[in-house]
């Protein structure tokens, strides 16, 4: 299945996988720095952004799509960077085909199992009724009422789109929703990947907690946890040249 990217820079190649709901967009402040030292491919994930929609959709079958994109590139084996549900894909791609992976950084996710985090977010995104909605004030007019965040719904209402006079999803929004259980669950076990990895954890999220450190070592043995101060879960985004320069001291 094709999966939209995007080049830049040159040298080694780092690929950069953004979150759920979101698209390669995300992680474009990143990847323009990141791109003067390497060569950057950034993905869309499938169902989102410009990537093929699928009707069934889980963590393994993301990686998969991700390890069938690399076979067909000029290099057959790459550094990865992932955010959130992108985090959940890298680390999926390098507990099954390690062979791929040269180093791999997550940011702000664990590979454990997540009790449902989005349902106010899916609620709001199915409630809005495409056929009858005629701007995107009126989307965000609507969306208010399940997302309080104002940064929240902006990142969510890129995900609309209008053409021929009629809003409709960029990304499988329907595909999403019914197999969301499977996107937040548990990075397999039995695995290991063994080379250098690095967990960068915003810290104000959550989403890295001290009790996830024995299924983050018995996966990956190598890794290092390092914390981004007044950070949340979108670290990139709050702290963007301190993520790069630690990015970069890594992937050198």
């Amino acid at each position: 299945m094709p999966l939209h990217a995007k080049e830049a820079g040159s040298g080694k190649p780092v690929v950069l996988i953004h979150g759920l709901f979101g698209s390669l967009e995300n992680l474009g402040g990143i990847a323009r720095k990141l791109a003067e030292h390497h060569h950057i491919y950034s993905l869309d994930l499938p169902n989102h952004g410009r990537s093929d929609h699928t009707d069934q959709t889980s963590l393994a079958e993301m990686a998969d799509t991700v390890y069938r994109w690399l076979q067909k590139q000029s290099f057959c084996h790459a550094s990865f960077v992932g955010h959130s549900l992108g985090g959940k894909v890298v680390m999926e791609l390098a507990l099954t085909h390690p062979e791929v992976v040269d180093r791999l950084a997550v940011l702000d996710i664990a590979p454990v199992h997540y009790a449902p985090r989005h349902n106010d977010v899916f609620s709001g995104l199915l409630a809005l009724n495409m056929d009858e909605l005629k701007s995107r004030s009126e989307a965000d007019d609507q969306l208010r009422q399940y997302v309080q965040e104002p940064a929240v719904r902006s990142f969510l209402l890129k995900n609309l789109v209008r053409k021929e006079g009629r809003f409709s999803w960029r990304m499988n929004l329907t595909a999403l929703h019914h197999h969301y259980p499977k996107l937040v669950g548990g990075n397999r076990s039995g695995s290991c990947f063994r080379g250098q990895t690095l967990f960068l954890k915003g810290g104000r999220s959550n989403y890295i907690e001290p009790h996830h450190k024995d299924e983050i070592l018995t996966r990956f043995p190598l890794a290092k946890v390092k914390i981004v101060a007044d950070t949340g879960h979108w670290l990139h985004a709050d702290k963007p040249d301190l993520v790069t320069r630690l990015l970069l001291k890594f992937l050198l």
